[in-house]
């Protein structure tokens, strides 16, 4: 994903509702694990001519509370 296509996604969640623009923000890993995002940063590569030339980096840490069980996808 690109930093423009991450942009645009949240703006369709963010401009459009409320409740989404002040809730938590979490990441699930394929095996199941939710972790919060802690950091974005923006990092440039080392390589030259290589495809990117910057990306995002996004650090995540263990929840230290559980959210409880999700409902439903809105």
């Amino acid at each position: 994903m690109k930093g423009n296509e991450l942009r645009q996604v949240l703006d369709k969640f963010l401009k459009k509702s409320e409740v989404a623009s002040n809730a938590r923000v979490q990441v699930c890993l394929p095996n199941g694990e939710i972790f919060d995002i802690s950091t974005i940063q923006l990092m440039e590569n080392k390589l030259f001519g290589v495809r990117e030339t910057h990306r995002l980096m996004i650090t995540l840490d263990k929840s230290g509370w559980s959210m409880g069980k999700i409902i439903k996808k809105l």
